[in-house]
Order: C-alpha cells, then sequence, then structure tokens
C-alpha cells in the first residue's frame, strides 16, 4: 500500500507517518519502481500498535525501545505510567477543585476569578507568610472549603490561628471543619477543635458537645474548655476528668470555676469530691482536685476543704488547710 492509503486506512495523516520514519519507528518495507514509499501488512499492523501505545500515554521515544529493545522490560513501563497517571489526575482534580470554589464565589467578571485563584494559590504557598496574608484576606475572595483545607493542613502557629479567625468571620464552615475531626490523623483532629473552638453560633456549640465524648482525648478537652468558658454544664465532668489526668488541669480547673459561677457550684464541688475519695484516684491526682476546689464558691466545697484539713496525705492536709486560710475560714 502506499501512503496515501495507509494515512486513509490507519487514520494517522501522511506527514506524521513520515515522522515515524525519520525516527525509525514505522518504516516502509519496500519501494514502488517509481520510488513511492511502500507499506506491507506488517507495517501497517506496526503503524497500529505505535498508535495503540501513543494512546496510552507513552512517548515516541518509549514507543522505540518497546517495540524494538529485546531487553524492555514492560513492567517497569506500566509503573511508570500508573505513576503519571497519578499525577495527572492529581493535578487536574485540583484545578476542578479551585474552578468549583471560584465559582462558588459568583465572580462577576475576570478581575474577581483572578483574585480569588491569586488568593487559593497562596493558601498553598510554601511561604507563612504568604499563607498569613491569603488568610487575612476579604472575606468573599477566599472560599469557606479553601479555608477549612488551609486551617486543617496548617502547622505553623501563626498562621493558624489567622486561619481560625477568618473561619470565625466566614460562617458556614461548622460542618466541614467537623468533618476533620474523623480524620485518621491526630493533628488534623485538633487543629479541627480548635477551628470549631472559636467558631460563634449554635452549630459550634452543639459539635462541640457530641466531641465530649470523641475517643481521642485531646479532642475532648479542646472541647470541654471551649465549653467550659461559655457556661455549658456539659463540659463539666471532662474538665474534672482532665485534672484527674493532670491534662491541662490548670486550664480545666480555671474552666470548672467558671460554670461554678452560674448556680452549679455544689454539683461541680460534689463531683469533685467524689473523685477525690475514690480509691483509684492516686495521690498527685486527689491534691489537683483539691486545688480545684479553691475556685469553688459554696457550702460544699467549704465542707469538703474542711474535712480535708485532716486527710491521710499530708500534702491534701496542707493545701486544703492553706485554702481554707485564703477564704478566711480557718
Amino acid at each position: 500500500m502506499l501512503i496515501g492509503e495507509v494515512a486513509r486506512r490507519s487514520g494517522v495523516s501522511a506527514r506524521m507517518l513520515r515522522h515515524y520514519e525519520s525516527l525509525g519507528l514505522v518504516r516502509p518495507s519496500g519501494r514502488t519502481g517509481s520510488g513511492y514509499r511502500e507499506y506491507s501488512g506488517e507495517d501497517v499492523r506496526r503503524i497500529f500498535h505505535v498508535e495503540s501505545l501513543r494512546a496510552v500515554g507513552l512517548s515516541l521515544r518509549e514507543i522505540g525501545r518497546a517495540l524494538d529493545d529485546p531487553g524492555f522490560t514492560p513492567a517497569d513501563l506500566v509503573d511508570d505510567l500508573i505513576r503519571r497517571t497519578r499525577e495527572r489526575i492529581a493535578a487536574e482534580t485540583e484545578l476542578l477543585v479551585r474552578l468549583d470554589r471560584v465559582h462558588a464565589t459568583e465572580p462577576a467578571g475576570w478581575e474577581d476569578v483572578l483574585q480569588v485563584l491569586a488568593v487559593l494559590r497562596a493558601l498553598g504557598s510554601p511561604s507563612a507568610g504568604a499563607r498569613q496574608r491569603a488568610a487575612l484576606a476579604p472575606v468573599d475572595e477566599v472560599p469557606v472549603e479553601a479555608l477549612v483545607e488551609a486551617a486543617l493542613d496548617e502547622s505553623d502557629p501563626v498562621v493558624a490561628g489567622a486561619l481560625r479567625w477568618a473561619l470565625a468571620r466566614s460562617g458556614g464552615s461548622a460542618a466541614l471543619l467537623a468533618e476533620g475531626l474523623g480524620s485518621p490523623v491526630p493533628e488534623v483532629r485538633e487543629r479541627a477543635v480548635r477551628s470549631l473552638a472559636e467558631l460563634p453560633g449554635d452549630e459550634a456549640v452543639a459539635l462541640l458537645r457530641d466531641a465530649l465524648a470523641h475517643p481521642d482525648a485531646v479532642v475532648r478537652d479542646r472541647a470541654a474548655l471551649a465549653l467550659g468558658a461559655q457556661g455549658e454544664a456539659a463540659a463539666t465532668p471532662v474538665l474534672v476528668d482532665m485534672i484527674v489526668a493532670g491534662s491541662n488541669d490548670t486550664d480545666a480547673a480555671d474552666a470548672l470555676s467558671v460554670l461554678a459561677g452560674d448556680d452549679d457550684a455544689d454539683r461541680i464541688a460534689s463531683l469533685l469530691v467524689g473523685r477525690i475519695g475514690d480509691g483509684t484516684t492516686g495521690p498527685p491526682a486527689r491534691g489537683r482536685l483539691t486545688q480545684a476546689l479553691a475556685g469553688i464558691p459554696g457550702a460544699t466545697a467549704l465542707r469538703a476543704l474542711a474535712d480535708l484539713v485532716g486527710d491521710g496525705d499530708r500534702a491534701v492536709a496542707l493545701t486544703a488547710t492553706y485554702l481554707l486560710r485564703l477564704r478566711g475560714d480557718g
């Protein structure tokens, strides 16, 4: 077959067939008496092989190796193709996500589109300063999904603070942040609960209440401290557990003192006393629980301190005595 007929049957242009010949990929087996290229059936099959390999992403150089190198290992090339395909999919997926986020901002013109794209690029910048500036951009320029993703991924404390501030301004991020509480990565879970703790509104409070039962102690503790500062009594048991465990116990005691000011003092004091008298509570924890009674007003806490003056643990007894004197009751 002459080159024109081959081009018609194969769908490969005559120009490309000549290019293949110049690269040594497909050489016509013969020439006519007039010097025209003449392709055999085997030549045409090789053309189809070349096109098939091009279709799966091989370069022309790789195709030459695949067809002619006896030592060629197909598995290695397939592995490389898989890697490159995954990289291409990841890049295209990232582009699609960015375009969706630009669309969500309902840009009025190309200037708005370019502004949002610039902010999205800056949020992913290796420069902490650039990420911080992006977080502080006007709310309508930063899609909330991008802010949440950045906040859950941010390790720089200054930038993380700016992102939490931006999320508190943006609205609509609570449910997205709550998804981060289910992450298998502990750091992501902590960033999620810290961000939730700074959000205003009932939705964030409800999600923090749910987080009090989270299997991750860090998430539970962060949620309890945030709720305690807002006067949410549901945080009380977890705050007491924190004091027993010595986990941010000073902050937990401060939060309990806030809650005790809301006519809940006797209940909180009873919880603390109950843990002090629990036979499984060790001496250090009993000491911390006794100190926590200092911030709890009311008769129950006062009676407990008076009883603890005679405690068999000298450290507990001395702490109770000191606290009573501070109250002017000793």
